[in-house]
């Protein structure tokens, strides 16, 4: 007897239909026979239903996406840097990246591959990152997949799976190479399943106690690599909302739907739309404020389920004294409060050295820092009670001390009614009413008010003054200019030593980091004239500044390779035809060189025919070429030096959204002679 196939929607919600799977007895119930350790089966799957012909229906849909067993890294692209070796031509012809990734998965000579976001292209990759001679760089045709397995710094398990690149014991022992039979004779020989390459720790018998190696000494014969599991590899503070850890399995053991799909469970929290949420892959996170990480399951009946993850510091962290004791009644746990009156929720940590931190992954309340208020001229006339900075921040009392002592006082400043603790210019700032700040981290900032609207401020832009320099802005020639790809659009490999870059960001400052006195991207350990210093503080410049002034943690030594450059007299307008020029390594295709591009300055006026109206006076420009020169993504934040009486003067910063090294267009940059008292400020109080 012969009958039509079931179709899906009849499938679903029948409860009268029995099974008969792989041998399973005709009474095994639909949901377990479906539901495998991998989601839904896409085995051929026989139903019928009692006293009835036998029905067919194939279920190949599988719940579970293939890309679960990869980690993406958006706009990136991984170049081998030795030509002997090439990756997969490219395969035009896949629907997607879950199909590129159905093909990498069985595998075992791909790691990863790149996706053409706009072709749809598919290139199979036989290395990761962490492969030798491998260099990670910047894309904007594709995305980078890798093989979780390869790149995680942790075991799922007992880690079975885990093909890392740790190689030294928990007793700091060397590895000895799998293919090596000495000091330490053994058995396994090394495969492409099993993972036995090189020296690295592996797991090839399954030994609870996760991966092992034999060791380069023959007292020793084996020893573990106390590699953390995922779960205890990074634990979580309060809610865990800045959790970034590999976990991706529910408390109930159910594997994590990845963010970026929509299957099997529709949601809202799509990674493009929640940058700050870092919704990587299918790991555990907390996007929404839940009460600890979760993520949504493979599981189509269960939707979502919180993960089994470690608090951070649950017991009482050192040097808290008896700042514990206000931890009262609704101070539970080890969630983030604010019992003080701070400038925001914070806890004791249980890191030495650091006894608070700020939460400050919690979101503020837009109307809290919303402007209420206005003033004119530079707000010195201001007397107002808005008493909070545009960051929402409390101001400090004029009078007190701490936690900022005062160069503007009640009886120092009489003129400026400096009364309680409201916004006030008793200096004349440019830039508007001001305040110290409650935040010890934060001298002082600028208020939650806002320029009236028929206020108009003088122009700047007359025809400026002659300045003289004489100790900054002097450079001398590299010795070793090497030729190289350019990155500045239209540059040449040149000598910007006022030029730094900014290394291992993070969300906060912690791990950032300046690189000066090199040319190259990517300098290679003990190059000459390299200094790296860590950023010990970070100040945000005015509202629409886009500038920022860090602070370092000690000082630098100037040299051939790193030197001051000038900074402008306050509201100073380059002549235009000035000559200027940028410097950046923008997006890498190899280990770059420093490129710098010659452009002329024009005056705002000109500038603004072709960009009809929209530069501001406190930006500058500088003329169109016929030819692409000039900045793009990856040189922000880079500096326009002008050369002025025999000087280099610092008169504009590269800024995003403002023409990328377009033919025929002006480029535009921030005006650093508009800021320049706000800088002289910062160092003035800090």
């Amino acid at each position: 007897m012969t009958a039509a196939p079931l179709t899906p929607e009849q499938v679903q919600g029948r409860s009268d239909m029995v099974i008969r799977v792989m041998g399973k007895p005709s009474g095994y119930p639909l949901c377990q026979a479906l539901r495998t350790r991998e989601g839904v089966s896409s085995r051929p799957i026989l139903l019928f239903k009692p006293g009835a012909s036998s029905l067919f229906y194939w279920a190949w849909r599988r719940q579970r996406s293939p890309l679960n067993d990869f980690q993406v890294l958006r706009g990136a692209e991984l170049q081998h840097l030795l030509h002997a070796r090439r990756p997969e031509p490219w395969q035009e012809d896949v629907a997607d990246a879950e199909e590129c990734a159905g093909r990498c998965k069985p595998l075992l000579d791909c790691r990863a591959f790149h996706y053409n976001v706009s072709s749809h292209g598919c290139q199979l990759l036989p290395w990761t990152q962490n492969s030798p001679h491998t260099q990670l760089q910047r894309s904007g045709r594709c995305d980078l997949f890798q093989k979780k397995d390869y790149v995680r710094t942790c075991i799922v398990d007992n880690g079975v799976e885990y093909r890392g690149t740790v190689a030294i014991t928990t007793g700091g022992l060397p590895c000895q190479r799998w293919s090596h039979r000495f000091p330490n004779d053994h058995r396994y020989l090394p495969t492409l399943r099993n993972g036995l390459e090189n020296n690295f720790c592996r797991n090839p018998d399954g030994d609870a106690g996760g991966p092992w190696c034999y060791t380069t000494d023959p007292a020793v014969r084996f020893q573990s690599c106390g590699i953390k599991s995922c779960r205890e590899a990074t634990c979580f503070w309060c809610n865990g909302e800045d959790y970034r850890g590999a976990v991706d399995r529910t408390e109930s053991g159910r594997e994590c739907q990845r963010w970026d799909l929509q299957r099997p469970h529709p949601h809202p929290f799509e990674p493009g739309k929640f940058l700050d949420k870092h919704l990587d892959d299918n790991y555990c996170r907390n996007p929404d404020g839940s009460e600890r990480p979760w993520c949504y399951t493979t599981d189509p009946q269960v939707e979502r389920e919180f993960c089994d993850l470690p608090r951070c510091g649950r017991t009482r962290g050192p040097g808290l004294g008896d700042a514990w004791k206000m931890w009262g009644a609704d101070l539970r746990e080890n969630f983030c409060r604010n019992p003080d009156g701070s400038e925001a929720p914070w806890c004791f940590t249980s890191r030495p050295g650091m006894r608070v931190a700020f939460c400050y992954q919690i979101r503020r309340c837009t109307d809290d820092v919303r402007p209420k208020e206005c003033y004119h001229g530079a707000g010195e006339k201001y007397r107002g009670s808005i008493s909070k900075t545009r960051k929402g921040i409390p101001c400090q009392r004029w009078s007190a001390e701490t936690p900022h002592k005062s160069l503007f006082t009640p009886i120092s400043a009489p003129h400026a009614q400096l009364e309680e603790n409201f916004c006030r210019n008793p200096d004349g700032d440019s830039h508007g009413p001001w305040c110290y700040t409650t935040d010890p981290g934060t001298p002082f900032d600028y208020c939650a008010l806002r320029r009236c609207d028929d206020d108009h401020p003088p122009s700047i832009l007359e025809p400026p003054d002659k300045v003289l320099f004489e100790k900054c802005g002097k450079r001398v020639p590299h010795l070793d200019q090497h030729g190289s790809k350019l990155r500045v659009v239209g540059g040449q490999p040149g000598n910007s030593p006022w030029t730094v870059s900014l290394r291992n960001r993070h969300m906060s400052l912690l791990g950032y980091e300046v690189w000066l006195g090199t040319m190259f991207q990517n300098p290679q350990p003990g190059e000459p004239g390299l200094q790296r210093v860590s950023v010990a503080k970070m100040v945000c410049g005015p509202s629409g500044s886009q500038l920022a002034l860090l602070k370092l943690e000690r000082p630098v030594t100037l040299n051939q390779y790193v030197a001051l450059i000038c900074l402008p007299p306050e509201r100073y307008v380059v002549p235009p035809e000035t000559k200027c020029e940028i410097a950046g390594w923008g997006e890498s295709k190899a280990n770059s060189v420093l490129n710098v591009a010659l452009l002329n300055v024009i005056s705002n006026q000109e500038c603004n025919i072709k960009h009809r109206g929209r530069v501001r006076e406190s930006e500058m420009c500088t003329k169109a070429l016929l030819a692409p020169a000039g900045a793009c993504e990856g040189d922000y934040g880079g500096p326009l030096a002008c050369f002025t009486h025999d000087c280099w003067v610092l008169e504009g910063i590269i800024i995003p959204n403002r023409v990328c090294a377009r033919p025929r267009w002006p480029a535009v940059f921030t005006r650093v002679s508009v800021f320049v008292d706000w800088i002289h400020k910062v160092m003035r109080l800090s």
